[in-house]
């Protein structure tokens, strides 16, 4: 998968999650058209997951927050309207957008914007004039309770699907 695709990807399903298991998609699984047991990381085509992941990551369509289930989640931009609409449905915390970032010695460092510092101004507008109704059907509440969701199977065909929209820096 390319890192086109992959922000294609994240654009058609609206809600995914980066690697982990859950009631959304997972890109890391997406890209290898499957589960991935144990650690993304020891994957064989881990360094690919990893570009595909920092590329979507790097869009400025894309919100990296820890939405569904505390873990890594991106948010297509179509849907951030619905996300705010929403928002006292969640945890404050699972709103922040997240990202790492090395420090000089190579460490990483993990920051954030706590919600709603992050949320441009046309968005809150959006949110304001959608109703609770129209927010749920564009992306349902029950999406992010990992515990009672049934988890998502990535199809293949939304796999293959290539894409045209080049990612940007957030």
């Amino acid at each position: 998968m390319t890192p086109r695709q992959g922000l294609a990807f994240v654009k058609r399903h609206g809600v995914v999650l980066q690697a982990a298991h859950g009631p959304v998609p997972s890109l890391a699984e997406a890209i290898v058209g499957g589960p991935i047991r144990g650690s993304w990381w020891g994957h064989p085509r881990g360094r690919e997951i990893f570009r595909v992941a920092e590329a979507v990551s790097d869009s400025a369509d894309v919100l990296v927050c820890k939405l569904v289930g505390g873990n890594v989640t991106y948010v297509h931009r179509r849907l951030w309207p619905a996300l705010v609409r929403q928002a006292p449905r969640f945890q404050k915390v699972r709103l922040a957008k997240v990202w790492n970032e090395h420090t000089p010695t190579g460490a990483h460092r993990s920051r954030s914007i706590p919600f709603p510092e992050w949320v441009p101004s046309e968005v809150r507008m959006e949110a304001a004039s959608m109703s609770i109704a129209e927010a749920e059907r564009l992306m349902p509440p029950w999406t992010f309770l990992t515990s009672t969701a049934p988890r998502c199977e990535t199809p293949r065909a939304a796999r293959s699907k290539p894409a045209s929209h080049q990612g940007s820096q957030a």
